[in-house]
């Protein structure tokens, strides 16, 4: 086993100084369920009926119960860590500007696109920040919620 991966560095992982403007990744997909949406409401005590009353959700301008947009964007984290790039590389989750597009219903299958958009190191050395652009979309392409992330990476270390 090499030194990186005893350390916990993933297969996949990318350092900072590995990242260029530009490049892309779609992620697996998956499926959001009923049983998503019953764990996320009793995580967070969500009931809203949007959510949960689906005779309530179709007298609204949805027509049905929808999945929580918060519940969405941290599936989206989970798909995107699915691809390995930050697996013991990434230092912080730093922030996001976040939009919520369109909604998310039980049984629409969604993916993430992510794009290095903006490169950045630290004025401590080490270290370099980098803005993905994110879009986590249906099977049907739509773009539900999209948005900036931006993460802090080690540094390749020296040889």
């Amino acid at each position: 086993m090499s030194d990186s991966r005893a350390a916990g560095i993933g297969p996949n992982a990318r350092y900072f100084d590995d990242f260029v403007v530009g490049e892309e990744w779609i992620t697996p997909r998956r499926t959001i369920t009923e049983a998503d949406l019953v764990l996320f409401s009793g995580l967070t005590g969500d009931f809203n009926p949007i959510h949960t009353d689906e005779e309530f959700a179709k007298t609204t301008p949805f027509g049905g119960r929808i999945f929580h947009g918060p519940a969405a964007f941290a599936v989206a984290t989970g798909l995107e860590s699915r691809l390995g790039i930050k697996e013991g590389t990434a230092v912080a989750f730093l922030g996001m500007n976040w939009n919520l597009k369109a909604p998310i219903r039980i049984g629409d299958t969604i993916h993430v696109y992510q794009r290095v958009d903006g490169l950045r190191p630290t004025s401590k050395g080490g270290r370099g920040i980098v803005t993905f652009w994110v879009e986590l979309r249906n099977q049907r392409g739509e773009v539900c919620q999209d948005g900036e992330w931006k993460v802090m990476f080690f540094c390749r270390p020296e040889a």
